[in-house]
């Protein structure tokens, strides 16, 4: 039986169709499996081997920093935790934002304690460069953290005078082992927030290292057993390196920023973003025990630490 020309090329483009759909690997589904969040929950705060990376106010290079699109887009590049701001509106509500104020990130003006949460809607967030996103509004702390349920650790930066209202909202939805929250507070006062609580988020202290830096009270830290401490400096010296073996002595993990050169001693993202040798910039930070690293390129920073062996959970 003859079969036209016409028949053939469908038969053929059928053929061709099922290759494609069957045969050749799709992209999209090559990104690697998410860790379990109790498995990442481990790896970040007691594997010492693993060096956890933590976006700043989310992808704030791609969207708005802090928004619902700047944690979604940083969770899909495979970050550990989120790094998130929050302020109290005028009635009671915890919002996302870094800022005391509107005007930078917002197309509003204005502090935002005097605003209800309703009243905020009537504003857009704004890029980096300043350009607003229509309909993209300032998200809540409970909208945030749903999104990060189950999914990446969530580290809520200037929380601590909020500390029971934070605490009550992780508490409903069952995240609080999710949580980190931290402070420049004195340990003792510290404690006396937590005593009030049968069930805690977890606490970090934030210790600014100087050479006039007091050791007394860093040492009193211990007693609280934080599983991480945040070293900020200007210069790694030997002090720094003494602390920071201190902590990880304690089991600990220590806690660095690579944000800009103030708080890393200039070892910071962008300088090794713009180097042909990223080694020279972030190989001091991870030699003086730098296991959990805050970054402003976090997609950046998780490839330099996957080619280096250090994101491995054992």
């Amino acid at each position: 039986m003859n079969i036209s020309c016409a028949t053939r090329c469908f038969v053929k483009n059928i053929i061709l169709l099922a290759a494609l759909i069957f045969c050749v690997p799709t992209y999209g589904q090559q990104k690697a499996k998410p860790m379990p969040i109790e498995q990442r929950i481990s790896a970040v705060l007691h594997d010492p081997n693993y060096v956890a990376v933590v976006a700043h106010r989310g992808d704030w290079r791609n969207w708005p920093e802090n928004s619902l699109s700047a944690i979604e887009s940083a969770i899909n590049m495979g970050v550990d935790m989120v790094e998130i701001d929050v302020k109290l509106t005028r009635d009671s509500i915890l919002v996302l934002c870094h800022d005391w104020t509107l005007d930078r990130t917002t197309t509003g003006s204005g502090a935002i304690a005097d605003y209800t949460y309703e009243q905020l809607q009537a504003y857009d967030l704004k890029r980096g460069h300043g350009i607003a996103i229509p309909g993209m509004k300032i998200p809540t702390l409970r909208q945030a953290l749903e999104l990060c349920k189950d999914r990446v650790l969530v580290n809520v930066d200037q929380g601590f005078d909020y500390y029971d209202q934070v605490l009550v909202i992780t508490e409903e939805l069952g995240m609080t082992n999710q949580v980190i929250i931290k402070s420049g507070w004195p340990s003792d006062k510290v404690a006396a927030v937590m005593k009030e609580h049968k069930t805690n988020m977890i606490y970090m202290p934030v210790v600014g290292i100087s050479a006039g830096t007091d050791t007394t009270a860093f040492n009193k830290y211990f007693a609280l057993k934080p599983p991480a401490f945040e070293l900020c400096f200007g210069t790694l010296d030997e002090k720094v390196k003494s602390l920071a073996s201190k902590v990880t002595a304690s089991g600990a993990k220590v806690w660095v920023n690579t944000l800009w050169g103030s708080l890393c001693g200039n070892y910071d993202d962008d300088r090794a973003f713009t180097s042909p040798e990223p080694d020279a910039v972030y190989v001091p930070i991870l030699d003086m025990g730098a296991n959990i690293i805050q970054t402003d390129r976090p997609e950046f920073l998780i490839k330099y630490l996957e080619k280096k062996g250090r994101r491995k959970a054992y």
